[in-house]
């Protein structure tokens, strides 16, 4: 829920950080490799008024990686070091962010 609510409120440090170095983050045809990358896409989806909500179905782990399969996405997640989850892949469906959406 991390990821779904520093993309609504558009938080472009606070998405970069549920990030892995080197991450991939798609978006239709859209794909952003790394940080700076990551953050770049998020806010040129912003401009376009698009959102991402999640809605997880489903996550699968097997030691310190993770699928999540949500309505909206698929992702890939690896536990670090320091025990925190980040993204290393996450492909989305975006949604309009237009007041009839809402």
């Amino acid at each position: 829920m991390l990821f779904e609510d520093a993309f609504v409120v558009r938080d472009r440090m606070a998405l970069v950080a549920l990030f892995e170095d080197g991450a991939v983050l798609g978006a239709g045809r859209l794909e952003a490799h790394g940080g700076e990358a990551i953050a770049g896409l998020a806010g040129e989806l912003w401009e376009r008024e698009l959102t991402y909500l999640a809605d997880p179905h489903r996550v699968v782990q097997a030691g310190s990686s993770a699928l999540v399969l949500a309505a909206h996405g698929i992702n890939v997640a690896h536990r670090g070091g320091d025990g925190a989850w980040r993204y290393s892949i996450s492909l989305l469906t975006l949604q309009s962010d237009s007041k009839e959406n809402r």
